[in-house]
């Protein structure tokens, strides 16, 4: 009688291993492929000069300003005496502040929009009036109340990031199942339980997806927060330079917000998958 051999299921395992990394490579040569074509493109368009260079430098014209606001050279530091990473730290702290605030005061705002019919009369108007206004709408104003210092430039970024928060959260309140809330009640949770125990984690995807919603739009709102005294900042960089002609500084600083805007929205989503891991599966 034969002997069947043994399977060894580590290299059975293997193959399924392999795929994943072999389709994020491939996601990657694409994106990498992608990147090229891009500055491509663009170098054959400065090439053509179809524009003039002062409205649209090359790569390696941006690339050299990036240099220069990164690094100290013959003596000066930066852009305006500070570099590049400094003054993406600052915009960075600004966002993390008023989208902060933004958070603390839109979920609870959310939830007794969500949950109490007369908050929700009153104040729902109020938060779809300010989640239609641009925020040079009422810059002006901060800026009369609040001065030129730190405070408008948070409370902009704060006015910006609340409503996507507070709207997100009471559709996500409203959408949660009923069975799971008569459910609950059968089971004899109160009023506070019931919203701590049902109504809050079934709405947490919803009210995540407005976070990430309200980071988006502050990243949008800085260069208009920054535009009074904006310098540190990197919103106020491109305004800086955009006064003076000086367009690959102002693509520096677009580039800058938009890769950290990136990194920013993948740690969201890391942070999404771990708060709520059963989104997207039945």
């Amino acid at each position: 009688m034969a002997v069947a051999e043994p399977i060894d299921l580590r290299a059975a395992a293997r193959p399924a291993r392999r795929a994943p990394r072999l389709a994020a490579l491939r996601w990657a040569a694409l994106r990498a492929l992608a990147l090229a074509v891009l500055l491509a493109g663009w170098q054959l368009v400065v090439a053509l000069e179809i524009w003039p260079r002062v409205l649209v430098p090359s790569p390696a014209e941006v690339w050299h300003q990036f240099v220069l606001a990164s690094t100290v050279h013959d003596g000066v530091r930066g852009y305006r005496d500070h570099l590049l990473i400094e003054h993406l730290g600052v915009s960075l702290r600004r966002i993390g502040l008023g989208t902060g605030y933004a958070i603390a005061l839109g979920i609870p705002l959310g939830l007794a929009i969500g949950v109490l019919r007369p908050v929700a009369v009153v104040l729902e108007p109020a938060v779809t009036f300010l989640r239609t206004l641009p925020p040079l709408a009422y810059l002006s104003l901060l800026v009369i109340w609040f001065g030129i210092d730190e405070q408008p430039k948070i409370w902009l970024l704060l006015i910006a990031a609340l409503p996507p928060i507070a709207a997100a959260t009471a559709a996500a309140v409203r959408g949660v199942p009923g069975h799971l809330v008569e459910a609950a009640r059968a089971l004899g949770a109160g009023r506070w339980s019931l919203l701590g125990g049902v109504v809050v984690p079934a709405a947490l995807p919803e009210i995540l997806t407005g976070v990430r919603i309200a980071v988006g739009v502050a990243y949008t709102s800085v260069v208009a927060a920054e535009t009074i005294n904006g310098v540190p900042g990197v919103g106020g960089m491109i305004r800086d330079a955009q006064r003076y002609n000086q367009t690959a500084v102002v693509i520096v600083g677009i580039i800058a917000i938009g890769l950290s805007g990136i990194v920013l929205d993948a740690l969201l989503r890391a942070a999404e998958r771990a708060f709520v891991p059963w989104r997207g599966r039945a």
